[in-house]
């Protein structure tokens, strides 16, 4: 059976390399010191999908992201690995969103898609890491879910995922229409491929293409598989009570900024046992081990 398959999707500041201008004055993340990347767990996610792609001839994949214009970025990235299109939700209204409204939002979105098999994510966002929007969407749908994926496979119309939790590993089944989640330990996803390069590397968006004008312009409106989707809040028919701020009961009393730093160190001297078996007693004496 052919699968429509949604993955879930987010450009996010690239938090593994915060310098001392990652963060304003007021405690939030300064996103232009920080270069945007595709979410790390999301890149695990398209790897899922696109290995039942792979199984499944005739499944579509549909990558979905929610943020400003720009995030069109990482709609691209997924075409050149082997996605069929991909569409940025973008709205003023959409702005401060946590993930109650964001998990809403997206639903609408996928509700607007129409018939989905099968909606797979990332565990959670390196920039919140609170691993709630992908239970969140399936809820608001109706749909259930799996959480902590390392592997999905569809048969006979269900899910069979294999799951990574603290104790090991576990395989459940589930059925479609469902949403999964994937950690990290998941297959990584797939390099660039040349051939989709050269096929998507002029795909736009429609505030994108409102820049374009002459030969790519013509070249975007002759070949459909360029236009990529940018929807609005109106378009996706949200309620506006709950999607930005207003519908984002989440509220920030304040930001700590926390440095670690070191505040005493000891050297060991000497070639013999008898240094080092005394700096493990004092270790163990103040508790710093055992």
């Amino acid at each position: 059976m052919s699968l429509n398959i949604v993955v879930l999707a987010k450009q996010v500041p690239d938090t593994r390399n915060v310098g001392k201008d990652a963060m304003k004055e007021d405690g939030t993340i300064n996103r232009a010191a920080l270069p945007a990347i595709f979410n790390p767990e999301d890149l695990n996610a398209l790897e899922q999908a696109l290995q039942l792609k792979e199984t499944h001839p005739g499944s579509k994949i549909t990558l979905l992201t929610m943020g400003p214009p720009r995030a069109s970025e990482i709609v691209r990235e997924g075409l050149y690995r082997g996605a069929d299109t991909g569409i940025v939700l973008t709205d003023r209204a959409f702005a401060g969103a946590d993930t109650l409204a964001t998990s809403y939002a997206l639903a609408t979105a996928v509700k607007h898609i129409g018939e989905v098999d099968i909606i797979i994510g990332g565990r959670q966002a390196i920039d919140g890491d609170t691993a709630q929007v992908g239970p969140q969407i399936a809820e608001k749908l109706g749909f259930p879910q799996v959480t902590y994926a390392e592997e999905v496979k569809v048969e006979e119309g269900k899910a069979i995922v294999t799951r990574r939790l603290e104790g090991g590993v576990e395989t459940v089944e589930c059925p479609l229409p469902c949403v999964v989640t994937v950690n990290g330990s998941a297959a990584p996803c797939r390099p660039r491929n040349a051939r989709f390069i050269q096929k998507y590397k002029y795909a736009v968006t429609p505030s994108e293409k409102a820049t374009l004008e002459g030969a790519k312009l013509a070249l975007v409106e002759s070949r459909p598989e360029l236009n990529l989707y940018e929807w609005s809040a109106a378009e996706v028919n949200a309620d506006p009570q709950q999607i930005g701020l207003a519908g984002s009961p989440t509220k920030v009393k304040t930001v700590v900024n926390v440095v670690f730093q070191a505040k005493e160190s000891k050297t060991i001297e000497g070639e013999d046992n008898a240094a080092l078996e005394e700096l493990i007693k004092d270790l163990i004496a103040n508790h710093t081990i055992g």
